[in-house]
Order: C-alpha cells, then sequence, then structure tokens
C-alpha cells in the first residue's frame, strides 16, 4: 500500500513541477516571439537518416504546461478516488502514457510522429474505457476504438499523400503549398481525422459512450487530452481549412454539434453523461470559430474550458463516490448541506461553464460571441452559436436544481461527507486556476487589449441569451409527465433529442444490425440453401437412393444371384477361348 501511495505522489509532484516549468518557458517564449525546431538523428545508415523533429513555441509549451498541471491533480485525485482497487499502479501507469502520447502529439510537426501520438491516445484511451471490465465498457470501448479508426486511417492516408511534396513537416511548406491539389486532399483527410478525434457530428456516440471509464480518466480525457486533441491538430492546420469549402462545411457541422450537444444534455439524467454533452457543445464552439479562421481564440478557449471541465468531472466523480456509484440527479438532492466544499467547487466551475463574468469561460467564450457578432456570418450559424449558448446556461442551471436544491431523494442513511481531503486538495487547486486562469491567460495571449465596437442589442445579447437559457432550465426542472396526449409527444420528442438525434443507433444497431440480418439471409440462402440442395445434401442424398438400389439388387431372389453366376461363367468362357 505504501508503494501505491508514492507511485501517485511521486507521479504527481513530477509532473506538476514539470507543468510549472514549461508554462514559465510558454510565457518566456509568447514574450520574445521566440520558437525552436528540434532535429534529433535516430539512425544513419548509408545516406538514409532516420530523423526526429520537435517543435518548442509557446502554443505547444503552455498547452503542455496544462496538459501536465491538470494531469498531475488527476492522479492526486485519483490516489482516493481510486483507493482499494488492485490494479491502481496498472491505472496509474496506462494514465501516464495516456499523457506521454498527448506529449508527443503536441510537440510534433510531423505527420508521422504525429500518427504516433494520434494511435497512442486511441489505443491507451481503449484500455481505459475498458477498465472495469464490464459488458457496458466492452461495448463502449469498441465503440470509441472503432469511430477513432476511421480519423486513423484518414492520417495514414494523408502521410501518404504528403508523399508528394518530399517531406513529411509540414510545417515548411503548409503556407507556400496551400492551393496546391494535393494540400486540398489533405485538407479533406485531416478534417475527417479531427472530426472523429474531437466527437463532431455525426461521430459523436463515442463521446457520452466513453463515460465508462473512471471519473479521474473522464476528467483528463474531456478537458486536455482525447478530445482536444482534433482542435489542436486542426489548429496547426489551420491555413488549409479558413477561407474556403472546408471552413464553411466545418462551420455548419460543428454548429449542429453544438446545437445537438445542448439539446440532449437537457433531457439527460446521468451525471457524467450531462456534463459529457457540456464538452461536446464546447468542442463544437471550438471548431466553429476555429472554422472562421480564429486559431488563437480556439486555442484561448482551449485552455480555459480544460482548467473548469476538469474540476467538474472531478466534482462529479466526489458526488458520485459519496452516492456509493449512483450517477442519477434525480437520486440527488440538497448536497450544498452534505457537501459543502464540493459544492462551492461544483457551482464555480458551473458557472465558468455559463460565463459568468470573470470566471476562466467568461474571457473565452464572450470574446468568441463577440467576435462572431462583428464577422460576416449567416443566420443560421449565428442562430446556432448563441441559442447553444443559451442552452448551456439552460443545462446547467437544470443540474444544479436537480442536485443542489430540494430534499435528499437516495437512502434516509446516507454516507455523504466531505472529508476525502486527498480529493478536495486537487479540486481545491483546480477552483482557483478556473477563477484566476481566463485572466491569466487573456493578459498573455492578447497583450494589447481588445476593442470590439457592437451595437447596445448586439452587445447585450449574450447576457441576455444566457439569462433567457437559465430561466428556461429552472421551468424545464419542475416539468412533470401527465397521461395525455400532450406527454406523448413530449416523449417523443425527447426520444429524439435527448438521444442525440439517434446517433448512438445509428453508429450501433444501424451499422451491425442490418449486415447481420444480410449475413443471416445469405446463411439460409446459401449455406443452408442452394448450396445445400447441388452440394453436400445432394450427393449425400443420391448416395442414400443408390445405396439402396444396390440393397434391394443384394436382398433380392437366388435367381439374381444364379444368373449373375451364369453370366459370369459365360464371359470367362469367352475370355478363354479368345
Amino acid at each position: 500500500m505504501i508503494w501505491n501511495l508514492s507511485i501517485c505522489f511521486m507521479s504527481f509532484i513530477f509532473l506538476f513541477l514539470m507543468s510549472i516549468l514549461l508554462l514559465i518557458f510558454g510565457f518566456v517564449f509568447i514574450f520574445y516571439d521566440l520558437c525552436y525546431f528540434i532535429e534529433w538523428e535516430l539512425l544513419m545508415l548509408n545516406s538514409s537518416s532516420i530523423v526526429m523533429t520537435l517543435i518548442f513555441d509557446w502554443m505547444s509549451l503552455i498547452f503542455m504546461g496544462f496538459v501536465l498541471f491538470i494531469s498531475s491533480l488527476v492522479i492526486f485525485y485519483s490516489d482516493e478516488y481510486m483507493h482499494g482497487g488492485y490494479n491502481i499502479n496498472r491505472f496509474i501507469i496506462l494514465v501516464l502514457m495516456f499523457v506521454l502520447s498527448m506529449m508527443f502529439l503536441i510537440i510534433s510537426p510531423n505527420l508521422i510522429s504525429i500518427l504516433l501520438g494520434w494511435d497512442g491516445l486511441g489505443l491507451v484511451s481503449y484500455c481505459l474505457v475498458i477498465y472495469y471490465q464490464n459488458i457496458k465498457s466492452y461495448n463502449a470501448g469498441m465503440l470509441t476504438a472503432l469511430s477513432n479508426r476511421i480519423g486513423d486511417v484518414a492520417l495514414l492516408m494523408a502521410i501518404a499523400w504528403m508523399l508528394n511534396f518530399g517531406s513529411w513537416n509540414y510545417i515548411y511548406y503548409i503556407d507556400v503549398f496551400v492551393n496546391s491539389f494535393e494540400m486540398k486532399i489533405i485538407g479533406v483527410l485531416i478534417l475527417l481525422a479531427a472530426m472523429t478525434k474531437s466527437a463532431q457530428i455525426p461521430f459523436s456516440s463515442w463521446l457520452p459512450a466513453a463515460m465508462a471509464a473512471p471519473t479521474p480518466v473522464s476528467a483528463l480525457v474531456h478537458s486536455s487530452t482525447l478530445v482536444t486533441a482534433g482542435v489542436y491538430l486542426l489548429i496547426r492546420f489551420n491555413n488549409i481549412i479558413c477561407g474556403n469549402y472546408l471552413g464553411d462545411l466545418l462551420l455548419l457541422i460543428a454548429g449542429l454539434t453544438m446545437f445537438m450537444a445542448g439539446l440532449g444534455a437537457n433531457f439527460e439524467y446521468d451525471l457524467k453523461k450531462i456534463i459529457a454533452l457540456s464538452t461536446l457543445s464546447q468542442l463544437g464552439l471550438m471548431m466553429s470559430i476555429l472554422s472562421m479562421g480564429y486559431a488563437k481564440l480556439a486555442y484561448f478557449h482551449l485552455l480555459t474550458h480544460a482548467l473548469f471541465k476538469a474540476l467538474l468531472f472531478m466534482c462529479a466523480g466526489s458526488i458520485i463516490h459519496n452516492m456509493k456509484d449512483s450517477q442519477d440527479i434525480r437520486y440527488m438532492g440538497n448536497l450544498v448541506l452534505h457537501m459543502p466544499l464540493t459544492s462551492i467547487c461544483f457551482n464555480v466551475s458551473n458557472l465558468a461553464l455559463c460565463g459568468m463574468p470573470f470566471l476562466a469561460g467568461f474571457y473565452s467564450k464572450d470574446l468568441i460571441l463577440e467576435v462572431v457578432s462583428l464577422s460576416y456570418l449567416n443566420m443560421f450559424s449565428f442562430f446556432l452559436y448563441f441559442f447553444s449558448t443559451g442552452l448551456t446556461v439552460c443545462y446547467s442551471l437544470r443540474l444544479v436544481y436537480y442536485s443542489m436544491t430540494g430534499d435528499f431523494n437516495c437512502f434516509s442513511l446516507h454516507p455523504l461527507n466531505d472529508e476525502g481531503w486527498t480529493m478536495l486538495r486537487g479540486m481545491l487547486m483546480l477552483m482557483i486556476m478556473a477563477v484566476i486562469g481566463g485572466s491569466m491567460m487573456s493578459w498573455m495571449l492578447f497583450p494589447s487589449p481588445i476593442m470590439i465596437c457592437l451595437p447596445v442589442n448586439l452587445k447585450f445579447l449574450t447576457l441576455f441569451v444566457s439569462l433567457f437559457g437559465g430561466y428556461f432550465g429552472y421551468e424545464l426542472s419542475k416539468f412533470s409527465l401527465s397521461y395525455d396526449l400532450q406527454s406523448l409527444r413530449y416523449y417523443l420528442m425527447t426520444s429524439f433529442l435527448g438521444s442525440m438525434w439517434f446517433m448512438p443507433m445509428i453508429s450501433t444497431y444501424g451499422v451491425n444490425y442490418f449486415p447481420l440480418k444480410l449475413g443471416l439471409e445469405y446463411f439460409k440462402v446459401f449455406d443452408q440453401g442452394w448450396n445445400e440442395d447441388f452440394g453436400g445434401q445432394n450427393i449425400y442424398n443420391s448416395s442414400v437412393e443408390y445405396s439402396k438400389y444396390i440393397q434391394w439388387w443384394q436382398n433380392n431372389d437366388l435367381k439374381i444371384y444364379l444368373i449373375g453366376f451364369m453370366f459370369w461363367i459365360i464371359i470367362l468362357f469367352m475370355f478363354m477361348i479368345i
């Protein structure tokens, strides 16, 4: 047990110190506008060299610092959350492999080494999703792995197409050949890869399913590692997609993803799935602003979102831990009385998600929405942006209403307490960052003040949409079904909206049911049908009929044997005479 504690604590100390160091380096690099490109020759054979290339600029260093900071606190938190598990060492090693894969992806200017980190994320995420080893975990892990394989294949094809340029170091020529035919094909493949990893429509169904993983893994995956890999890849390849049809396509898909996830979260009762759908909504926001060419803004929201989303998942894990593994928000209530510190962290992260002024989420979300108001944009995309923002406040207030107010709806003799100090320390450190992180990064990334002049109605539109979404969420929380035609319509509407527009059904039942049914029909018609009639069964039936005839011949009268004997004698005499 002492060794278990030490591996968690040592990992926490190492990652935490590395994160502080990388953040300091990142701030120095952004201050002096530095970029280091390192080539490390691994092997030289006859004039052929195998070279590992790394890029260290402010973007990669700050992102690595954030990833390591969140990872260190998640590992520290896991020490208590996974307490009593026989395989905690294996769990910590898997998490460290996960973080290492993300590091490879962040510092790679080369598609080959990006693939190393990309596939590492996919493989280790499968191991972490099936960690609890039950049917639900296995199904979720397979759905996650197969959905991400589509993007992996697209990345491999992009590597093959990059042979046209003579090098896989895209950073050399991405600006020069941006209008070439090959680069357009690479852009389509990179976009497909990013859409699968960041779970945009139609690959969204794996993200809520991946909640089968332990909660610390969810905190890591949904804040700064797996799902952000696609956004980070598109930030690096931003020149290819903005200003052409790829950007317009991504804007539509990301807007619909944001809208769909926001709607779905309002009809969900699983605590972790609500937070997972909020991640999906924020990924849609990042992708949509990225498609408009504002890569720095998308990166800024990526960082601020990582802070409060990790905190939100850690608070959810603490609540689930105390509720004895119940995730249904209808069983919760009055948690603010029984778990005050956890409730404070939970509400701060929720307010940051909604864009409460001067918390982390406000600085990026408000800036994004004001830039959208200032941009040349069609009415449909504008509606998706602001309506989805209202939906965010709507499901957040609904979640707070169910979990924090009213009466506790579970056992009368309940185990709720706030005594898990190891988990609380990790959560309180992240809460401090969720409060000050947005302003700090805003001052560092945008040193000159940004002045956005808008009419009064557009300036206050974000505030109005948020307040209206909060009111609607409160009313939705009080809604109860009555057995009439109206409730039937409501049920039909919620079964569509609450199930992510039937996307999980399409990507599971729709993918495997029809091929299996076709295989069954093929088996009936061919293997058990015509093939049997002309093949095995036909030979067997013919053999039976012939053997019956021979048997009848042999079981007949003695005259047949005598006649046969006479025939043989005649034939023998004929041959003897000849």
